[in-house]
């Protein structure tokens, strides 16, 4: 789509709307981002991959798999940790701290997460290494799109879409394993026996794996992905950024012509090599840009080259705009760790290590015992024929260890007070009473409290405490009703 603007050039020619992607083809290249790369995607896919294959001993009662997300108990399972609905907090308090973490990354060091850790990152990578493996390296690559399709040409596509189709069945069956038991699962999947929710669930996560990672790619990075958008509200001129040094780089002349009359030109010699190994395309030297996602290979790249040529490496290099300041000015940077440690990034710090210090308090201070109790609204209370108030009352007892036990249900607060459940005869009410829970599970009792008469309305406590070693002990206030004198 084209249209004629008075913003047009004077001979009429049309202004484009939009302009027709250019496919990237990467370059390999070898350096210590590169290989940092390397390492933290070996990381994080093993971590995703293998995960769910990993046991964790709870006892007889409760599943063995180390980290699980079990919906139909309501329960996450996170070796040691087990976290229950009403526990939810703890789910919350790290996706805090996952956000502020991600706001301290952003602030110190820009978009480092997008650079290495991010899934779209990570998957892209992998992709690209499988082209170079079928296809060949960049010029490879590049002289096979253009080539007219042949039984060459649609061999290798064909093993390549293949291998991209395993990757993102691998990734949507490692997905759905995080929710029920591994071996179990993959045994009924694949004899035909799982819910029919897995083989969507697969059949999605396969599509969109292949689609963002194997063709979109870069264009997620650039248009889908709000984050770019987001962070330069986290940035200032103290965060590290890859940054081209355009003030030693300029002008660029070919390295012919630089020895040949050194005096004119600057260190770069134009070789393009920071864009031929950018996954994004971009071109570092146009200075900052939405497309960088800052993983540094163009670093990887151009010192490879400034060492070829025998000038001094840093042309492309992580930098924040002080220090550049500082180094068109002729002055040293300041050493790394007090671009670092700044007012910023240890007040981001400080929130961060606050929350995760106060959910590891919560989560060692936490009983494994909890009671809650709901009141009969209607009626709220009954007079017996002695005169004499009875109130009900639905108990729920939870047992959040992985074994049965023992628990002792008393009255506290309500003198004279007597109670019994609807399974047990009035005859046996008492002050306290026993009842047995099974493990991982939430017992619902029916309890009936009376009092004598004359006693008023007012507040009394539920306490209930397991027996056995290591008792654990909670409280329920509650509301004793009777009518009014």
């Amino acid at each position: 789509m084209t249209r004629h603007s008075p913003l047009s050039p004077d001979d009429g020619a049309p202004i484009k709307l939009y302009a027709k992607r250019k496919a990237v083809f990467p370059q390999k290249i070898d350096g210590h981002f590169r290989r940092l790369k390397w390492l933290v995607m070996l990381v994080t896919l093993g971590i995703y991959y293998g995960t769910p294959w990993l046991r964790w001993d709870r006892g007889p009662y409760a599943p063995d798999q180390a980290v699980l997300v079990d919906l139909a108990h309501r329960r996450f399972y996170m070796f040691g940790i087990e976290i229950w609905p009403h526990e939810f907090y703890f789910v919350a308090g790290m996706l805090i701290m996952a956000g502020i973490g991600l706001f301290l990354i952003t602030s110190a060091v820009g978009r480092a997460w997008c650079g290495y850790s991010c899934p779209q990152t990570v998957w892209t990578d992998l992709f690209q290494h499988i082209d170079r493996l079928i296809d060949g390296d960049r010029n490879a690559q590049m002289r096979l799109a253009k080539a007219p399709w042949g039984p060459g040409k649609i061999a290798k596509r064909s093993l390549k879409w293949a291998i991209y189709l395993v990757i993102g069945f691998w990734t949507g069956g490692a997905w759905i394993m995080y929710f029920a038991d591994a071996p179990t699962l993959v045994r009924d999947f694949w004899s035909g026996q799982a819910a029919p929710v897995a083989y969507i669930t697969v059949a999605i996560l396969t599509l969109t794996t292949v689609m963002l990672g194997g063709f979109l790619r870069e264009q997620v990075c650039i248009y889908m992905c709000p984050w770019p958008r987001i962070q330069s509200a986290m940035m200032d001129e103290k965060s590290l950024t890859v940054t081209y040094k355009h003030w030693r780089g300029e002008p660029r002349g070919s390295l012919k012509k630089a020895r040949a009359a050194p005096e004119p030109f600057g260190d770069c010699i134009d070789c393009n090599q920071c864009v031929a190994v950018c996954p994004t395309g971009i071109d570092i030297r146009e200075g900052p840009q939405i497309g960088c996602i800052t993983c540094a290979l163009c670093i990887d790249a151009c010192d490879r080259v400034m060492a070829e040529v025998g000038r001094p490496r840093g042309l492309i290099d992580y930098v924040t705009l002080e220090d550049t300041e500082r180094e068109i000015a002729g002055e040293a940077p300041r050493p790394a760790w007090k671009t670092l440690l700044r007012a910023r990034t240890v007040l981001y710090f400080l929130v961060w290590g606050g929350i995760g210090l106060g959910l590891l308090f919560a989560l060692g201070a936490r009983t494994h015992v909890d009671i809650s109790v709901e009141q009969d609204r209607n009626p709220p209370f009954m007079l017996m024929s002695d005169g004499s108030v009875r109130n009900g009352f639905t108990v729920k007892l939870r047992n959040m260890q992985s074994r049965p036990r023992d628990m002792r249900v008393s009255l506290e607060g309500l003198p004279g007070a007597v109670m019994w459940t609807s399974e047990m005869p009035r005859e046996d009410a008492a002050r306290a009473l026993t009842q047995r829970v099974p493990p991982d599970a939430t017992e619902p009792l029916r309890i009936y409290v009376i009092a004598a008469t004359g006693t008023p309305a007012q507040d009394f406590s539920f306490a209930v405490t397991t027996l056995g070693d290591q008792p654990e002990t909670d409280i329920a206030k509650a509301r004793f009703a009777a009518p009014e004198e």
